[in-house]
């Protein structure tokens, strides 16, 4: 990830340098752009209608697709071939900046240190934790350099570990694309297993068995529906759907792990509906009103027992 990110600045930064040096090189062969073909197309909503004649390119698994950028590629290559040691120069001297092996300060839960860190010439991070105890041993959750092999990409987005510290929930992006699948890791044999795809959000309840995830619709790529997983069941329960496209859903915990949250979000408003994390298979229960253009946020702590805070705060644009 740092790499694409020091060559997107170098490409910013070399561009206008490259097109002069290649204006006034007349021993090199002029580079032609490729040229993608034309396929008409109109679209018309809410009865304005434009033309796309450039439309078919969205086609990702398109073969004529994935030749012209192939070729797009291939002259963006001969255009910077020249800049090549500039680049490796200039690639070096930023990456000479940043402090390759670090670590993020960690968190403490349930007796665990969790935290991640990186190492010299590794694109991505680890996920790790600790007893939080003197010189305990680590335990690497997720070694991201390792779930790399063989992808283009990798990203992490949920990771939620279970009540009992043995079962981590996690989603994984390999194409760059925002569409993430889920998987469960038991973190005392390394086994993992695949819950869903197109997962965004997700969250253990306190039985250490059930666990609540939210998928995106396939088109639009809107948070709109709550699954219940129960681990070693096949089928899942569908909990809840947004049907309102103005809104996304996320599904969460409170820090007490005494409730799971499922908040439906709007620019404008929200509403938070909650499942105490001891009964999971209760009805949601909405505590919070779904009115214009206030938003609304849930607390749950412990304090002499547990007691239920509801905050509303104006958020009025």
């Amino acid at each position: 990830m740092r790499k694409v990110f020091c060559l997107v600045l170098l490409a910013a930064f070399v561009l206008p340098f490259n097109i002069m040096a290649q204006t006034n090189n007349s021993m090199n062969a002029p580079v032609v752009p490729p040229s993608a073909k034309k396929v008409a197309k109109s679209t018309t909503v809410h009865g304005v209608t434009w033309e796309d004649d450039y439309f078919w390119l969205r086609e990702k698994k398109n073969p004529e697709v994935i030749s012209y950028l192939e070729a797009e590629n291939a002259y963006t290559n001969a255009v910077m071939k020249p800049t090549v040691p500039l680049q490796e120069a200039l690639y070096k001297e930023m990456l000479g900046r940043i402090k390759e092996t670090d670590a993020e300060p960690p968190y403490r839960e349930r007796g665990y240190l969790y935290y991640t860190r990186t190492e010299q010439g590794k694109q991505y991070r680890i996920y790790a934790r600790k007893r939080d105890a003197k010189d305990a041993p680590e335990q690497v959750t997720l070694d991201l350099n390792e779930m790399a092999k063989g992808h283009t990409f990798m990203s992490v987005s949920a990771y939620d570990v279970s009540a009992d510290d043995n079962l981590l929930a996690y989603s994984t992006d390999e194409t760059g694309y925002r569409e993430y699948t889920l998987h469960v890791k038991d973190l005392r044999d390394g086994k993992t297993v695949k819950i869903a795809e197109r997962a965004s959000s997700a969250a253990w309840a306190n039985d250490n068995r059930t666990l609540f995830y939210v998928v995106d619709d396939p088109t639009s790529k809107r948070s709109y529906r709550l699954y219940r997983h129960t681990m070693g069941r096949d089928a899942d329960e569908l909990v809840y759907e947004e049907r309102d496209e103005m809104f996304d859903i996320h599904v969460s915990r409170t820090r007490s792990r005494g409730f799971i949250t499922l908040t439906a979000a709007s620019h404008t408003t929200s509403e938070v509906k909650f499942i105490p994390a001891d009964k999971p298979t209760d009805k949601a229960d909405a505590r919070a009103w779904r009115l214009r253009p206030y938003a609304v946020q849930i607390r749950a702590r412990l304090r002499d027992g547990l007691r239920r805070h509801a905050h509303s705060h104006l958020a009025r644009l």
